[in-house]
């Protein structure tokens, strides 16, 4: 039985090129703030330091709580005024990149469409950005909270991808069993994790996100058409 599905958004939903995405993010970032005063490298070396702090996160603590304390830690200035300033970056500098996404209309109607029958559908996204980039980016796909039973994000997190943690809570929080939610997502290593806790999972290889050359073989996959209607096969099982 088929219950939810758990959706990734850079490079499945959102089509985009995420070494691209992320260069750009960084250099729009260090821009941003070399404007304000500070050093760009010094602190976009303290953003990759916070967000690793969050993929190591052992469910203690939020993730928002944990990428603040680190980052706090070794940036220079007032924690508070720092997140002022990094809001008005993502409400700024940061909606620049919506330049170098794709768009891909079809997506949108499938969730909204499998929603509408029945399903519950979740946001997966790796729970790094806060809540409003996560929505952000989710509008850069043509869908809103709206069309999400759950958006996963740094505020409501303690696990990241790949850990299989982050997936058990996604479970727990739907209240259901693990065997009844499918995964979709296009990087082999993070969205695949899944399949450890044993739920179904389909690597979308429009995309693909494999840079440690992982075997593929494994996991059921193919473009998003094969995607459809290996969702269909499930749900008719």
């Amino acid at each position: 039985m088929l219950n939810a599905i758990l959706f990734d958004l850079d490079g499945t939903l959102l089509p985009l090129d995420q070494a691209e995405f992320t260069k750009r993010y960084m250099e729009k970032l260090g821009a941003f703030f070399a404007a304000l005063g500070y050093e760009p490298e010094a602190l976009c070396a303290g953003v990759w330091r916070a967000t690793g702090a969050m993929v190591e996160n052992d469910g203690a603590r939020p993730n928002e709580a944990v990428f603040w304390t680190r980052f706090a830690a070794e940036t220079p200035g007032d924690p508070e005024t720092l997140r002022a300033q990094f809001d008005r970056f993502y409400d700024t500098a940061f909606k620049e990149l919506r330049a170098i996404t794709g768009f891909n209309p079809a997506l949108g109607a499938l969730v909204k469409g499998l929603r509408a029958r029945g399903l519950k559908t979740v946001l997966a996204s790796n729970p790094l950005f806060p809540m409003a980039v996560q929505q952000l980016r989710m509008r850069w796909a043509g869908l809103d909270p709206a069309d999400f039973d759950l958006v996963t994000a740094y505020e409501n997190s303690s696990f990241c991808k790949p850990n299989v943690a982050y997936y058990r809570a996604i479970a727990d929080a739907l209240g259901l069993d693990p065997e009844t939610c499918l995964m979709v997502g296009n990087d082999a290593r993070e969205d695949m994790a899944a399949a450890a806790l044993g739920m179904r999972v389909f690597l979308v290889t429009d995309r693909l996100h494999n840079p440690e050359g992982l075997d593929i073989a494994a996991f059921p996959h193919g473009s998003w058409v094969d995607c459809a209607m290996y969702i269909e096969q499930l749900r008719q099982e």
